[in-house]
């Protein structure tokens, strides 16, 4: 049975597919490319925000993906109530920011107090805002507005519906390229889910081989593959910017997401009471694919 892919609006499965590598690890596998980064539709509520996000994506399904990727605090806590398996042998780092338009008055992180903030609910955006600037501003200060999964988000701030939003990989590139300003720089961890029941082990053993070795061609000549950024540059924009002057985005860290990192990351959501909503309480060794 071929593992579904649901590529992360990244390089490294186009790569991987380019050079063969997935049919050289022995795998069989199909790319399952829908919606907003996984989210397939989106609804504002009476306040102009949508309230579903990543986390969300994985308890209705991912839309048929065996493997897929969110940012580590929505996989952990989706692993933690069973919507799918952590795989605890690799995760990815996303290049990220809190930018502004080029005629904002805001400067520096602590000009953000009080200024809304365009972030995707239950999703990286919303926890990488959260961990950049509670060193910076108090609760009081720091306004978040859920603006949607990544494309969505990129279309409101482009807009100018939001004064500042969290974009990262590809969006994030897009807004640099209209000329919009870092104000803060970041990265947030990504993390791997296994949701399909079919999946083995062994087939995500191979998936991740391929990607190790599409990393390795990505570190060594980026310049080759950046065209494929085009397959996650929303269709409006494509030719408003050229990809050949973006970076490489997000990379892929070939080390164990570990028991200590777990709970961790677990220990931060609950503090910030993130995720009221999870059922249940799995531990690391109920969590992890196995």
């Amino acid at each position: 049975m071929a593992l579904k892919i649901m590529p992360h609006g990244r390089l490294q499965e186009w790569v991987a597919e380019e050079k063969g590598f997935f049919t050289a690890e022995g795998l069989d596998y199909s790319f399952i490319v829908t919606g907003d980064y996984g989210v397939s539709s989106v609804q504002r509520d009476d306040a102009g925000e949508i309230k579903t996000g990543a986390f969300e994506t994985f308890g209705a399904g991912r839309d048929g993906a065996d493997v897929s990727c969110a940012c580590h605090w929505a996989t952990n806590a989706a692993a933690r109530e069973g919507s799918g398996q952590l795989v605890t042998t690799a995760y990815s780092v996303a290049p990220c920011a809190i930018v502004v338009p080029p005629e904002s008055p805001v400067r520096r992180p602590e000009d953000l107090a009080g200024v809304p903030i365009g972030v995707g609910y239950h999703s990286g955006s919303h926890f990488a805002a959260l961990q950049a600037l509670e060193p910076v501003l108090t609760p009081d200060e720091l306004t978040l507005t859920f603006q949607g999964p990544p494309n969505e988000r990129l279309d409101a701030l482009l807009e100018r519906q939001v004064p500042a939003a969290v974009t990262w990989g590809v969006p994030l590139y897009i807004a640099q390229a209209f000329g919009f300003r870092t104000v803060v720089d970041s990265t947030f961890m990504i993390g791997f889910l296994v949701t399909g029941r079919e999946a083995t082990k062994a087939d995500v053993e191979k998936y991740l081989a391929a990607l190790k070795r599409a990393q390795m061609e990505i570190d060594l000549h980026p310049e080759l593959y950046k065209h494929y950024h085009l397959r996650s540059v929303p269709e409006k924009y494509r030719e408003q910017i050229d990809v050949r002057a973006f970076g490489t985005g997000e990379r892929i860290v070939f080390l164990p997401y570990t028991r200590e990192v777990f709970a961790q990351t677990q220990e931060w959501t609950e503090a910030h009471r993130l995720f009221d909503a999870v059922s249940a309480q799995a531990g690391y060794d109920e969590a992890a694919l196995t």
